[in-house]
């Protein structure tokens, strides 16, 4: 269910704002919603697993804090980040 260290560094490198940045709000949406998505696959084949989907909305409602945050931080950053993301907001 959780990411890789090896995609983990990959969404670091291709998300981090200089070298070396591993805490940018853009670095920590990216690992959040890849975990995310991982989740919501595994819900497809365990949908009573319900342990698992309260740590699910707890890792959405963290995105959306550094999300909003991002947004009143640099909306340029914010605008850039969900469409690379391709994320509905």
């Amino acid at each position: 269910m959780s990411i890789t260290a090896k995609r983990k560094a990959e969404l670091i490198t291709e998300y981090a704002t200089k070298p070396g940045d591993t805490g940018s709000p853009e670095v920590q949406v990216a690992i959040l919603t890849e975990r995310i998505r991982n989740l919501t696959e595994h819900f497809k084949t365990n949908a009573k697993d319900n342990h698992s989907r309260r740590g699910l909305l707890a890792m959405v409602t963290q995105r959306r804090r550094l999300l909003d945050y991002l947004k009143g931080k640099s909306e340029d950053r914010y605008q850039d980040l969900i469409k690379r993301l391709e994320l509905r907001r």
